[in-house]
């Protein structure tokens, strides 16, 4: 629901959350992980270009009733408060507001000890937001899954099923990263197409792939569904998510079973969860589909959901070769697309994963699945921008890339805005190639 929180004038006593380019302002509060020094781990609130500190808040006294309820559970991961559910994420949101804002009684008190409530972001090392149980990836845009079809299927580029029923594939939980940890380069098997056999090492068309991803708050019982009107209220919010994938091993192992070790090497986080709450203003009607397409399964349709279960959320990917930052080059955007134009809706996501009994728990990643548009310039990974490598893009430094490079940084961005609302950023989800082991 759209609410005060979410009200334009807003303005905090955290001067830097004013600015109008901060993806943090009063309006946001998105929430994260942080540890400053040897520490323990902190909740914490991203507002302008600090953190508040959940936990000093209660023990100031700031926070009471379901807020404070809700803050008690905030102890080094946020699993606890995904699991209590949208009253007291909705408590707890709106106690936060009255805090940082510059005109409350409350504020007042807040800024007051604004020494011992905020730290700088640069100051503090982030972390995970959640323990990560589990972690599912879906295929939710028709124009990636075409584009990827009609590369090595062209006269079948969509398979039957794809209008019918969302794809996902079950990851590997152990190896999500937040954003800032590099990652490493890959070794398996590829088989060159003339080959006789495949060979063993270092990936040579490394790619990534643009996300979203969503966290599971209360969850469902082994052998319960979540119906699809449920299911929205059942998201806790939002990150950025880097899909790092081995497109030379995919191509060798992907059959009969789909992706494998060419995927769950490394999977990028941001660290801030932008709450689904946040997000109320920038909600849009379902992705419109084609005349001729069948209408989603009953499970997987709720009148609201095609009235508002899509997010106008603009995505962007840059990357910054090692060359560029010895030359001082700013990153170059290479693609940006939007989160609305997905096939398949957030909430039919979790629905269909969930409608088999599969019990969810709070904490749970689900990927969106690469996001791409219909244009060039909304590719959402290198291998449908430089369609399969065919099409190199050449950086500002000059250099050609088909796939990534040892010492490419990828840096993935995220914001909405509409009028008579306040743009909301979700900060940055960042990782840096590193050579294969020896």
């Amino acid at each position: 629901m759209i609410d005060a929180t979410h009200d334009p004038q807003l303005r905090s006593w955290v001067e830097s959350a004013n600015d109008p380019r901060s993806d943090f302002p009063p309006q946001n509060l998105p929430l994260g992980v942080f540890q400053h020094g040897a520490g323990d781990l902190r909740v914490g609130v991203g507002i302008g270009e600090m953190i508040l500190d959940v936990g000093e808040a209660r023990k100031l006294g700031l926070l009471d009733g379901d807020a404070a309820d809700a803050a008690v559970v905030c102890r080094g991961r946020l699993n606890d408060l995904m699991a209590l559910g949208n009253s007291h994420w909705t408590a707890l949101r709106g106690k936060l507001s009255e805090l940082v804002r510059a005109d409350t009684a409350l504020g007042k008190r807040a800024a007051a000890k604004s020494d011992a409530l905020l730290v700088p972001q640069g100051n503090v090392a982030m972390h995970l937001p959640a323990r990560i149980g589990d972690y599912t990836d879906f295929y939710a845009s028709i124009t990636h899954a075409t584009n990827v079809g009609s590369m090595f299927r062209p006269d079948n580029p969509l398979l039957p099923n794809y209008k019918w029923v969302p794809i996902g594939y079950h990851g590997r939980a152990s190896s999500i990263v937040v954003s800032g940890t590099p990652v490493r380069r890959p070794s398996g098997q590829t088989k060159a197409e003339q080959a006789d056999m495949p060979t063993f090492g270092p990936s040579a068309r490394l790619d990534y792939e643009l996300e979203v991803g969503l966290f599971v708050g209360p969850g469902n019982a082994l052998g319960a569904a979540v119906p699809i009107s449920e299911a929205a209220a059942r998201i806790f919010g939002m990150c950025l998510l880097n899909d790092w994938s081995a497109r030379d091993i995919q191509a060798w192992e992907y059959q009969p079973l789909g992706p494998f070790l060419a995927k769950n090497f490394a999977t990028s986080i941001s660290p801030w969860i932008v709450t689904t709450a946040a997000l109320a203003p920038f909600r849009a009607p379902r992705s419109g589909r084609a005349s001729d397409d069948p209408q989603p399964l009953p499970y997987l349709d709720d009148p609201r959901d095609r009235a508002e279960g899509a997010f106008d959320l603009t995505l962007e990917v840059y990357l910054q070769s090692r060359t560029m930052r010895e030359r001082a080059q700013a990153p170059v955007r290479l693609s940006r697309a939007s989160l609305a134009d997905m096939y398949w809706t957030p909430a039919q996501l979790l629905a269909h994963h969930a409608s088999n009994g599969c019990n969810l728990v709070p904490g749970d990643l689900l990927g969106s699945g690469t996001v791409s548009g219909t244009t060039k310039d909304a590719r959402g990974c290198l291998l449908e921008l430089t369609w399969r490598g065919s099409e190199p893009i050449t950086l500002p430094s000059g250099e050609v890339r088909r796939f990534l490079e040892d010492g490419d940084v990828v840096t993935l961005k995220g914001f909405c805005e509409r009028d008579g609302f306040r743009r909301i950023g979700f900060g940055e989800c960042t990782g840096e190639v590193i050579p294969a082991n020896a």
